[in-house]
Formats: structure tokens, sequence, C-alpha cells
């Protein structure tokens, strides 16, 4: 489905406007029932205040709009566990907060990855200066050659360095030994080690 979402503005509603609109709860509990009209409603009352909150969080507006669509989403999906206690707001915030930690935690991982393709003698320090545009720039192309690698080995890198999987895991959501899921991350990270190897070279570089 789509999510009703508009840009944030002075013309959206973060709450009720008066004493005869429904309640988040009356709403919820139609929203559990199928009732997506409710569901636009709690999205129109609540969109403003929670895009302008997950853009704080990531410091991009258009980010802040892309996870609050996935907040409603999970709403949507969850409106039949949903059990009212007054507090649909912190409920909905703690759904988008808890995806602004789980989007941190996987961007921290690609940070982390790309020292475990680094050849030896590649600095470990933080990088300064022309070394962190650098730094950006590989990210940038380790997240290219990671789309680039086929599918078999795209899935268990990402699965296991990103997501953090136990390769016992891994083998079972695709469907393969454990003892595969070992040889394709390492076929997968000899291959990144290959495509960066120019990369690295520059970086080397910068310290003649």
């Amino acid at each position: 489905m789509t999510v009703p979402i508009v840009q944030a503005g002075p013309s959206a509603t973060t709450a009720p406007t008066d004493a005869g609109a429904e309640p988040d709860a009356s709403l919820m509990a139609r929203v559990a029932r199928g009732d997506r009209g409710a569901f636009a409603l709690l999205v129109d009352r609540h969109q403003d205040g929670l895009v302008a909150y997950l853009a704080r969080l990531t410091g991009s507006p258009e980010r802040g709009e892309d996870l609050a669509q996935e907040a409603f989403l999970r709403l949507f999906r969850a409106a039949g566990r949903y059990r009212e206690e007054g507090h649909l707001t912190a409920f909905l915030y703690r759904i988008a907060t808890n995806l602004v930690r789980s989007e941190t935690r996987r961007e921290r991982r690609w940070r982390l990855l790309a020292p475990v393709l680094a050849p030896a003698g590649a600095p470990a320090e933080e990088p300064r200066g022309p070394r962190r545009v650098l730094q950006r720039e590989l990210q940038d192309r380790l997240a290219r050659a990671v789309a680039a690698l086929p599918l078999s080995l795209r899935a268990p890198l990402v699965l296991y360095e990103i997501e953090e999987w136990p390769q016992r895991e891994i083998a079972r959501a695709l469907g393969c030994r454990e003892g595969t899921v070992k040889s394709r991350l390492h076929r997968a990270r000899a291959r990144l080690r290959e495509d960066l190897a120019d990369t690295w070279r520059d970086w080397h570089g910068l310290e003649a």
C-alpha cells in the first residue's frame, strides 16, 4: 500500500484540533478491522510532527520523510497487535526511533567493513583532511562494489557483515550449507578487495 504522506508544512495537523475529533484509540481499532480511511486520518494527524522529529534525528528532511513513511507502514501492520493504553504517539515514535537506530547501526557496519577489506599496511587511525574525503569516497565505492556482486555473493555478505546474522541462520535463509556461506563470504571479500585496489593505492599515495 502507499502511505498518504504529504510534505510537512503549516497546513498539516499533529493532534485533534477540537473536542469532537475521533481519538487515536478509536481510529486504531478501526484500522485493526481493515479501515484504511481511519489509517489515513492517523497519518494526517501525526505526520507533521513525526517527519520533523525524524528530520532532526537524521539531519535530512528527505530521509525524515522516507523513515516516517516506513514508520507508518509498520504501524499499519502492527494494528492487529496494538493494545491501547493511551500512548499511540509514544508507540509510533518508538517505531520511528528504532528505525533510525537500525539505520545508524547499518551505516556503522558499512564503515567497519572497509577496514576488513584493507590490504596490509593500510592506516587504522581516524582519517583527517584529504583522507577523510577519500574515506567517504571509499565507502561510496564499497557500496557500489557490493551492489555489483552476484546475488549469490552479495546476499550472504550483507547478511553477515551489515545485518550481523550468524552464518547458520544465513545458510537456513538462503537454502544452502553453512560451508557454502563461508566460501561465498571469502569469495565476496576477495572480489571487493580486488575492486577497491585502486582506492587503497590512492590512500597510500597520500602518505608519499
